[in-house]
């Protein structure tokens, strides 16, 4: 595909990038005609494929003035010290916001779950978890942002702002807004009680790739330029507590305990009993979800992306599930229950989680 082809909302940027890719030919020995769209994101960051003499490369196109690579640079370098398969950076221009990439292939986690099958999808699962132990193994204060209590604050006001006040329309009274305030006091609370590590801040299957060679066994990290230094409990919850896939608790249980368990075997700052790192990450994944909540209506609204909505209700079960099981949390669960329009007993697990 000629580079004319690939569509760009700005000229300059659109000649920039064709006299970038124009100094890259050579020095890569890429086939500038091979050029075609690689997938997109939540973010402004869009990625293109092109072949090159030696195998296909990612070229990232991040435009500086609504993307900064540099955190991207940076933990990629973390992740490869620390063992861990990621894109190899060949060429970049941060003045324009263009990066050639190594290419982990097409075929994400995601795309090899056997969604019927919990029990066929261990392996894969365990894999991320060896994956995580070895990221969280390099950690160290200072190096990545915190992930602090202004940071939480920040990503649970999310939650009213665009997914209650926008995309649902709802203007919360004092007695509502209350609730809301002291119930995100507590969650904050209790996920700053966690020991901190690195953090990917988005391990998800979407985000590891399968290996695309017979040389290599380890799963690839994607999406990682977000990283910060916060709640050991987030990872394991972003893994199982998934946005875009639910499995019932015996599962999310059963991976949850291996991760424990390999954790403490490797040193890592966990606790000794499961049942308190077990009650870590669901407090750790009602956040996460309240701000993906948040999240996702803000790209439909403000970014144009409705299709992120449509996992809503996974994320207002995460909510419910986890509100039901304690009883602090029973406050933001009627609350919820009363926004969404929900008729049901509490005190329960709501279906997967």
């Amino acid at each position: 595909m000629p580079t004319n082809d690939i569509p760009w909302s700005d000229p300059l940027r659109r000649q920039a990038f064709q006299d970038w890719l124009s100094r890259q030919v050579t020095a890569h020995q890429l086939h500038p005609d091979t050029l075609r769209p690689a997938s997109a994101d939540a973010s402004f960051r869009r990625y293109l494929r092109i072949d090159s003499a030696s195998g296909s490369r990612i070229i990232m196109d991040a435009p500086p003035d609504k993307e900064d690579c540099g955190p991207f640079v940076q933990v990629a370098g973390l992740m490869t010290e620390a063992g861990l398969n990621v894109p190899q950076i060949l060429a970049f221009d941060p003045v324009h916001g263009f990066m050639l990439l190594s290419d982990l292939g097409a075929r994400t986690m995601m795309q090899a779950i056997v969604p019927d099958n919990a029990e066929a999808n261990q392996g894969l699962y365990l894999q991320a978890v060896d994956a995580l132990v070895a990221w969280q193994l390099t950690s160290r204060p200072g190096v990545l942002p915190p992930y602090d209590a202004a940071l939480l604050r920040r990503e649970l006001a999310l939650f009213p702002d665009w997914y209650l006040a926008r995309h649902k329309g709802v203007e919360l009274d004092a007695g509502a807004r209350d609730t809301l305030d002291a119930a995100f006091a507590l969650i904050v609370e209790n996920n700053l009680a966690s020991p901190s590590v690195f953090v990917h801040r988005d391990f998800m299957p979407r985000n590891l790739m399968l290996p695309d060679s017979s040389d290599e066994s380890r799963l690839g990290i994607l999406d990682f330029q977000d990283a910060v230094y916060g709640p050991i409990s987030y990872d394991i919850a972003s893994l199982m507590r998934d946005a875009f896939l639910s499995w019932d608790e015996e599962f999310v249980l059963d991976i949850t305990v291996r991760y424990w368990q390999k954790a403490r075997a490797a040193g890592l700052p966990v606790p000794d009993d499961f049942g308190d790192f077990y009650r870590s990450v669901e407090w750790m994944g009602l956040q996460r979800h309240l701000k993906v909540a948040g999240i996702f209506a803000r790209l439909t609204l403000r970014d144009g992306k409705p299709q992120y909505l449509a996992d809503t209700p996974r994320f207002i079960g995460y909510i419910r599930a986890t509100c039901a099981r304690y009883r602090e949390l029973k406050p933001l669960l009627r609350l919820i229950e009363s926004i969404e329009g929900i008729q049901e007993p509490t005190g329960l697990a709501f279906g997967r989680v």
